[in-house]
Protein backbone atom coordinates (compact mmCIF):
# COMPACT_ATOMS: atom_id res chain seq x y z
CA UNK A 1 0.00 0.00 0.00
CA UNK A 2 2.80 2.39 0.87
CA UNK A 3 4.58 1.59 -2.40
CA UNK A 4 1.50 2.65 -4.34
CA UNK A 5 1.31 5.89 -2.39
CA UNK A 6 5.00 6.57 -2.97
CA UNK A 7 4.42 6.32 -6.75
CA UNK A 8 2.12 9.31 -6.57
CA UNK A 9 5.03 11.37 -5.29
CA UNK A 10 4.45 15.11 -5.50
CA UNK A 11 0.81 14.67 -6.64
CA UNK A 12 -0.25 13.20 -3.27
CA UNK A 13 -0.63 16.51 -1.37
CA UNK A 14 -2.62 17.98 -4.25
CA UNK A 15 -4.97 14.95 -4.32
CA UNK A 16 -5.54 15.11 -0.57
CA UNK A 17 -6.24 18.87 -0.55
CA UNK A 18 -8.82 18.59 -3.38
CA UNK A 19 -10.92 15.44 -2.97
CA UNK A 20 -12.30 13.99 -6.19
CA UNK A 21 -15.65 15.42 -7.24
CA UNK A 22 -18.47 13.97 -9.30
CA UNK A 23 -19.34 15.99 -12.36
CA UNK A 24 -22.90 15.60 -13.62
CA UNK A 25 -24.40 17.28 -16.63
CA UNK A 26 -27.09 19.78 -15.69
CA UNK A 27 -28.41 20.12 -19.24
CA UNK A 28 -31.85 18.82 -20.22
CA UNK A 29 -31.84 15.25 -21.57
CA UNK A 30 -32.07 15.05 -25.32
CA UNK A 31 -33.70 11.66 -25.33
CA UNK A 32 -30.71 9.89 -26.78
CA UNK A 33 -29.64 6.62 -25.29
CA UNK A 34 -26.76 7.07 -22.91
CA UNK A 35 -27.80 10.44 -21.59
CA UNK A 36 -25.58 11.61 -18.76
CA UNK A 37 -28.30 13.50 -16.92
CA UNK A 38 -29.01 12.32 -13.43
CA UNK A 39 -32.66 12.01 -12.51
CA UNK A 40 -34.19 11.49 -9.10
CA UNK A 41 -34.74 7.78 -8.44
CA UNK A 42 -37.58 8.20 -5.97
CA UNK A 43 -39.79 11.18 -6.75
CA UNK A 44 -41.26 13.03 -3.80
CA UNK A 45 -44.84 12.24 -2.75
CA UNK A 46 -46.06 15.62 -4.02
CA UNK A 47 -44.70 14.90 -7.51
CA UNK A 48 -46.17 11.39 -7.65
CA UNK A 49 -49.67 12.72 -8.32
CA UNK A 50 -51.42 10.99 -5.43
CA UNK A 51 -51.90 11.88 -1.80
CA UNK A 52 -50.43 8.75 -0.20
CA UNK A 53 -48.06 9.58 2.62
CA UNK A 54 -45.81 7.09 4.37
CA UNK A 55 -46.94 5.98 7.82
CA UNK A 56 -43.51 7.01 9.08
CA UNK A 57 -44.09 10.58 7.88
CA UNK A 58 -47.46 10.77 9.64
CA UNK A 59 -46.23 9.01 12.78
CA UNK A 60 -42.42 8.91 13.23
CA UNK A 61 -42.88 6.46 16.13
CA UNK A 62 -44.80 3.96 13.97
CA UNK A 63 -44.44 0.42 15.37
CA UNK A 64 -46.42 -1.48 12.74
CA UNK A 65 -49.49 -2.38 14.79
CA UNK A 66 -52.01 0.24 13.62
CA UNK A 67 -52.17 3.41 11.53
CA UNK A 68 -53.66 5.33 14.48
CA UNK A 69 -50.70 6.56 16.62
CA UNK A 70 -52.49 6.07 19.97
CA UNK A 71 -53.68 2.55 19.15
CA UNK A 72 -50.29 1.72 17.61
CA UNK A 73 -48.42 2.67 20.78
CA UNK A 74 -50.94 0.91 23.06
CA UNK A 75 -50.79 -2.30 20.98
CA UNK A 76 -46.99 -2.15 20.99
CA UNK A 77 -46.88 -1.83 24.78
CA UNK A 78 -49.41 -4.64 25.32
CA UNK A 79 -47.64 -6.86 22.80
CA UNK A 80 -44.25 -6.39 24.36
CA UNK A 81 -45.65 -6.81 27.88
CA UNK A 82 -47.20 -10.16 27.06
CA UNK A 83 -44.50 -11.23 24.64
CA UNK A 84 -41.53 -10.47 26.84
CA UNK A 85 -42.53 -10.08 30.47
CA UNK A 86 -45.24 -12.68 30.81
CA UNK A 87 -43.55 -15.17 28.49
CA UNK A 88 -40.26 -14.97 30.37
CA UNK A 89 -41.77 -15.03 33.85
CA UNK A 90 -44.42 -17.69 33.29
CA UNK A 91 -42.21 -19.66 30.91
CA UNK A 92 -39.30 -19.64 33.35
CA UNK A 93 -41.56 -20.65 36.22
CA UNK A 94 -43.07 -23.45 34.16
CA UNK A 95 -39.66 -24.83 33.19
CA UNK A 96 -38.38 -24.55 36.79
CA UNK A 97 -41.29 -26.53 38.21
CA UNK A 98 -41.35 -29.27 35.57
CA UNK A 99 -41.19 -32.74 37.10
CA UNK A 100 -37.83 -34.44 37.51
CA UNK A 101 -36.94 -35.70 34.03
CA UNK A 102 -36.00 -39.38 34.23
CA UNK A 103 -36.45 -39.23 38.03
CA UNK A 104 -32.71 -38.65 38.47
CA UNK A 105 -33.06 -36.51 41.59
CA UNK A 106 -35.45 -38.99 43.20
CA UNK A 107 -33.09 -41.90 42.41
CA UNK A 108 -30.18 -40.11 44.07
CA UNK A 109 -32.23 -39.27 47.18
CA UNK A 110 -33.47 -42.88 47.40
CA UNK A 111 -29.91 -44.26 47.02
CA UNK A 112 -28.63 -41.97 49.78
CA UNK A 113 -31.51 -43.07 52.05
CA UNK A 114 -30.78 -46.79 51.42
CA UNK A 115 -27.04 -46.27 52.05
CA UNK A 116 -27.71 -44.53 55.37
CA UNK A 117 -30.14 -47.30 56.41
CA UNK A 118 -27.66 -50.10 55.52
CA UNK A 119 -24.80 -48.31 57.31
CA UNK A 120 -26.99 -47.92 60.41
CA UNK A 121 -27.86 -51.64 60.36
CA UNK A 122 -24.21 -52.64 59.75
CA UNK A 123 -24.96 -54.34 56.41
CA UNK A 124 -22.75 -54.08 53.33
CA UNK A 125 -23.93 -51.52 50.79
CA UNK A 126 -24.35 -54.22 48.13
CA UNK A 127 -24.62 -57.85 49.16
CA UNK A 128 -22.69 -60.70 47.57
CA UNK A 129 -25.85 -62.28 46.30
CA UNK A 130 -27.69 -59.38 44.79
CA UNK A 131 -30.18 -61.87 43.36
CA UNK A 132 -31.42 -64.94 45.22
CA UNK A 133 -29.58 -67.90 43.62
CA UNK A 134 -32.51 -70.23 44.26
CA UNK A 135 -34.79 -68.13 42.05
CA UNK A 136 -32.42 -67.98 39.06
CA UNK A 137 -32.78 -70.80 36.54
CA UNK A 138 -29.23 -71.72 35.50
CA UNK A 139 -28.61 -73.60 32.24
CA UNK A 140 -27.27 -77.12 32.45
CA UNK A 141 -23.65 -77.75 31.61
CA UNK A 142 -24.15 -80.42 28.91
CA UNK A 143 -24.19 -79.87 25.16
CA UNK A 144 -26.99 -80.95 22.94
CA UNK A 145 -29.55 -81.32 25.71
Amino acid sequence: MLTRLSRLGPALPRLLSHPPARFVSQSKPTGTAGSAAVTELHPAAENAGHGEVSKYVKNPDYHGFSSDPVVDEWNMKVGFFFGVSVALVIGGTFIHYLPDHGMRQWARREAERVIQQREKEGLPLIGEDYYDRNKIAMPTGGRGE
